[in-house]
């Protein structure tokens, strides 16, 4: 990727950084309110629909003020100028990545694109922060103050940003790869693991009336992501006249992406489509090579500056090189490499969720996602009057090969392999009312979302999806089907099960390993885990045992399609068969001898071989108020520290909780549990509902709703959602009228 850096005139530099468009003012009805509850959630009364959006921009930012103001300095590609280079570069990379794909520019097409009635919603919901930054100058700091004013564009280009360039092509395609040495590969899905902690992804279930002892629909929200920073959900009640919804989404989006009413509910996981393929180019005469042709680059400079540590600031040039598919990301070796990244043609991806989150019924939820303006996320679905739906909901790239062949650039001297439009919603894979009651989403491929109602891979093209195991779905699966009829209570306890899938399917084979082939000191491992009952509650003993095991017979490509990580197992993955495949132990004697060598390197590292797994798992929260994870891990903030229970989705635990580096003794968590909902509903609308956001509902330095919540954690407990004013009231911590 071409960069380069040189002194500008003022005139350029003041081009490149100009502020966002002028904000229409607007303020909201007299009456309008939010009823902050105990927990710190909002929960805004409005007298429109305008107003609701005024005041839900304003409740963000009163509760994550410092960190919607960093992310959206990051949008516009302005967050080294405010706030530096950041951690290991990642403004840097981050003004970059959104320059290079020149998400400002295509942001104020987005914006012109919009409905006028959806446009005054944004224009509200920016109206709002502002309102709050201006009555609140001393809760922002200087460098916040900075970014202000926020406009419509800013929520379009931080939607588009956040998104298309970060959970469809990611940053880290910037990276340039040594195609001799190292094999060239797309991830799976943003949140490939690099080893066995990190399997960060989301869980989604939407259960059938069919399937429930009450005859109602259920569904559980349970995505996982970074718990601080831009990841992070927040939460809050939204009232306007004909409107009652309950739900979350990222810091900074205007809708929400999980959502429920008393008609309808909603809920995401990301799913393994791949929307950013990469094209190796072939370069002459100053120029590329397609269809025998020598074509010309399309050029485009965007200079930013970057505050140094004293202060002063230097400029930056990001250099854009446009081939057919797209900008030049990286070189490899070399060999630029072009990204074509799905959905760019796709603008109302804000107003189809508002859409969705406000339908009342099955067909006029479906009318909104047939509209795919939403380019990846697997999408569940349940409702009142008892549907549910699982949809693999992706701007699929229409094009020749199979997933393996995407895996890779490809050559993109020829046209025939540039993509020609997406797939239909009608070709995408999905689940209506099937015959198992219910449809679920781990991260998984989508073919086993309703087994055993499985999805043909065979109807559908090669490169829609990849094929691999995951020991996670696995557990949901079989949690979802070994009762024939659900409870509320069943759906609560299941949520927050720390069972290992992988531990139940391989601990017998292991102790006959161990018992032909064990060496003493594998038989004192074995020992050890013979007594442990295969979960990672707090007191568990055997857990670090059998964590470290795991990490040798399986490697840290668990979860991805590779030869590697499945050549240990005696009886190789069978989609058809997800609760008994992969299993067993190609090599016992090798098994016993990684035993070995793990009951040694769990006492080094851990303390002991069955130390319990809460003295060293810390429910801990990391993070500043700015968003940026700096805080040193092993440190109680705000003196909150408490054992943690939990852990790696690759081990088939559904209750994930991905734990950060060892440090002072401790790890603490990054990603897993965060905001979440488990809702059933009646005939006429939502019977119950509990939620927790582990990592509390505010950012803010000094907040008390930022570690109220662990408690929950280490319990393992839910609290209510409260949505009538009478409930509220009872629990009412501050209220404001406007």
């Amino acid at each position: 990727m071409p960069l380069r850096r040189r002194i500008l005139s003022a005139a350029l530099i003041a081009a490149a950084c100009l502020p966002a468009l002028a904000q229409p003012k607007y303020k909201p009805q007299k009456g309008s309110e939010i009823l902050w509850d105990k927990w710190g959630v909002p929960h805004i009364f409005a007298k429109s629909t305008k107003d609701m959006f005024y005041l839900y921009g304003y409740a963000q930012t009163e509760a994550h003020g410092e960190l919607l103001m960093h992310v959206m300095a990051g949008s516009r590609g302005r967050s080294s100028e405010i706030y530096g280079p950041g951690d290991g570069d990642k403004n840097l990379k981050t003004d970059r990545w959104v320059l290079l794909n020149e998400v400002p520019k295509r942001s104020q097409l987005w914006l012109s694109q919009q409905t006028p009635e959806f446009r005054s919603y944004l224009e509200a919901f920016a109206a709002g922060i502002n309102a709050y930054a201006a009555k609140h100058p001393d809760k922002l700091s200087a460098e916040a103050k900075q970014v202000l004013p926020i406009t419509a564009l800013d929520i379009v280009q931080h939607t588009h940003h956040f998104v298309n360039f970060e959970f469809v092509a990611s940053n880290r395609l910037m990276n340039a790869r040594d195609t001799e040495t190292a094999e060239l590969r797309m991830p799976e899905s943003p949140y490939s693991p690099t080893n066995m902690d990190m399997q960060d992804g989301s869980n989604g279930w939407a259960i059938a009336p069919s399937h429930t002892a009450s005859g109602n629909a259920m569904l559980l929200m349970n995505p996982h992501l970074a718990m601080a920073g831009e990841q992070s959900y927040f939460e809050a009640q939204l009232v306007a006249p004909g409107i009652n919804l309950f739900g979350a989404s990222q810091v900074g989006l205007p809708v929400m992406r999980f959502c429920f009413s008393d008609y309808v509910a909603i809920t995401n996981t990301v799913n393994t489509n791949n929307g950013a393929l990469q094209f190796a180019i072939k370069e002459q005469d100053g120029g590329y090579l397609y269809d025998g042709k020598v074509l010309k680059y399309e050029t485009a400079q965007y200079p930013f500056r970057i505050k140094q540590k004293d202060g002063s600031l230097t400029t930056e040039i990001v250099q854009v090189q446009k081939t057919v598919h797209g900008p030049i990301v990286r070189r490899d070796n070399g060999i630029p490499i072009a990204l074509y990244a799905a959905g760019l043609d796709k603008p109302f991806f804000l107003e189809q969720y508002w859409k969705m989150d406000t339908a009342h019924n099955l067909a006029e939820y479906q009318t909104q996602l047939k509209r795919l303006e939403v380019p990846m996320y697997n999408i569940l679905y349940a409702d009142r009057d008892g549907h549910i739906e699982y949809l693999f909901n992706a701007n699929v790239p229409r094009r020749t090969g199979d997933w393996a062949m995407w895996t890779k650039p490809v050559d993109g001297s020829i046209s025939t392999t540039k993509p020609h439009g997406i797939l239909s919603y009608d070709e995408l894979p999905k689940q209506v009312d099937p015959a198992s009651g219910y449809v679920q989403n781990s991260n998984q491929p989508p073919w086993d979302a309703a087994w055993p109602t499985m999805i043909d891979r065979a109807k559908y093209p090669a490169y829609v999806s990849s094929f691999f195991p995951l020991f996670r779905s696995d557990r949901a699966l079989r949690m979802l089907s070994e009762d024939k009829k659900f409870t509320f209570d069943m759906l609560l306890q299941k949520k927050f099960s720390t069972r290992m899938e992988m531990a139940d399917r391989m601990m017998d084979d292991l102790q006959s390993a161990v018992a032909q082939y064990g060496s003493p000191k594998a038989k004192k491992a074995a020992e050890i885990l013979k007594n442990w009952d295969h979960t990672t509650e707090a007191n568990s003993r055997g857990a670090f045992l059998f964590y470290v095991w795991a990490q040798k017979f399986i490697g840290p490509t668990v979860g991805m399609q590779t030869p590697k990580s499945m050549q240990n197992f005696a009886v190789p993955y069978d989609y058809n068969q997800p609760l008994t495949t992969p299993r067993g132990i190609k090599d016992p004697k090798l098994a016993a001898q990684m035993l070995d060598a793990a009951y040694d390197e769990t006492a080094k590292t851990y303390g002991a071989p069955d130390r319990p797994w809460g003295e060293v798992m810390k429910f801990e929260i990391n993070g500043q108020s700015d968003g940026n994870t700096s805080a040193p891990r092993g440190e109680a903030i705000n003196g909150v520290s408490l054992p943690g229970n939990g852990g790696p989705g690759n081990l088939g635990i559904f209750r994930v909780i991905t734990w950060g580096p060892m440090l002072n003794g401790t790890k603490t968590p990054v990603h897993g549990d965060g905001f979440t909902v488990a809702l059933e509903f009646s005939k006429t609308g939502v019977k119950q509902a509990k939620t927790f956001v582990y990592y509390g509902e505010s950012s803010q330095l000094g907040s008390p709703f930022h570690t109220d919540e662990l408690p929950l954690a280490e319990k393992k407990q839910w609290r209510d959602v409260w949505r009538t004013r009478k409930e509220i009231l009872a629990n009412l911590s501050s209220k404001e009228v406007f």
